[in-house]
């Protein structure tokens, strides 16, 4: 209940932490627990954590493999992560369920229209969610990153061309994400940047991909939900927000810089040594004291931001 007045309000992070913590509380009731995933996942969707989302919807589904609720939420996910075949096997799997079901049917026919699509089409089906010419997308964009001061490094070429001054003269598909998932740094309607943000985690070999970090969010704020509940990966349980540093490596140099939990991402990103690769900023996470860190670390040169 308290996560469903959250999720009403809008606060889509206390609707995770809430939803969380009635998984917790482990219920013997399978469809209470597929209710709990799926808000879960409603909420993560919102936030931009598609993954995580998807993680819930599967979850979900296999809770109660007639919840129609985590299905669309599934289907949905994996049209945001650019997977329009695993989207479409979604949305037959409902279809079986409920032949007219209205947002499966839209989903599904979508998914087909883009799967198989070239990457210039799929450009072209985004830049019509825009309220702006997408021409002119490049344009208002770039002047938004001048005036942040946040450094590009363009790619994929072959040979990595640093932009700074000559930022104006490439186009903003340049520098747009080419991660698996597709996301790219956009503009919402107060004007601010969304960008999609990796989380590296060296230790486990694993990552987290957040598809909308608002510019202005602080990475606390996105390690309270990504650790709401511990990963599976985490067993040793040592990967809370509290426990956790954070930094970014300035390759050119061989050296880290270490991030503040409360700093927003981007003050990260105006930091005269960060560079925004292939349009996805990227933070190396590590836990406090640990023996890999230390040995990760030794050597190296550290600064604080």
């Amino acid at each position: 209940n308290e996560g469903n007045e959250y999720f009403r309000e809008r606060n889509y992070k206390k609707a995770v932490i809430a939803y969380t913590e009635g998984l917790k509380k482990k219920s013997e009731d399978p469809e209470l627990n597929a209710v709990l995933h799926t808000n879960r996942g409603a909420a993560q969707f919102y936030l931009g954590n598609y993954r995580s989302a998807l993680n819930d919807a599967i979850q979900a589904k296999k809770l109660k493999p007639t919840h129609l609720k985590a299905i669309i939420r599934g289907a949905l996910c994996h049209m945001e992560l650019k997977n329009f075949s695993e989207a479409i096997a979604w949305c037959e799997e409902g279809l079986q369920i409920d032949s007219k079901e209205k947002k499966l049917v839209e989903v599904r026919a979508k998914a087909d229209k883009l799967k198989g699509r070239d990457p210039e089409g799929m450009l072209l089906e985004i830049r019509t969610d825009f309220c702006i010419p997408w021409q002119c997308r490049a344009v208002v964009c770039i002047d938004l990153l001048c005036e942040r001061n946040i450094r590009l490094v363009l790619e994929p070429s072959n040979e990595e061309e640093e932009i700074s001054d000559g930022l104006a003269k490439i186009c903003l598909d340049g520098f747009h994400s080419d991660n698996a998932t597709g996301a790219k740094v956009h503009l919402d309607a107060d004007g601010n940047l969304n960008w999609p943000v990796l989380f590296l985690y060296p230790e486990h070999e694993q990552t987290d991909f957040i598809a909308a970090f608002h510019e202005n969010s602080r990475f606390i704020d996105h390690l309270m939900v990504m650790f709401a509940e511990l990963p599976p990966w985490d067993l040793e349980r040592k990967y809370l927000p509290s426990n956790l540093e954070l930094y970014f490596e300035d390759e050119e140099r061989a050296e880290m810089y270490k991030l503040s939990p409360e700093h927003t991402l981007l003050q990260m990103l105006q930091h005269k040594r960060y560079f925004v690769k292939a349009g996805t900023p990227t933070v190396l996470a590590f836990v406090k004291h640990s023996p890999f860190s230390k040995k990760y670390f030794s050597g190296k040169k550290v600064h604080r931001l």
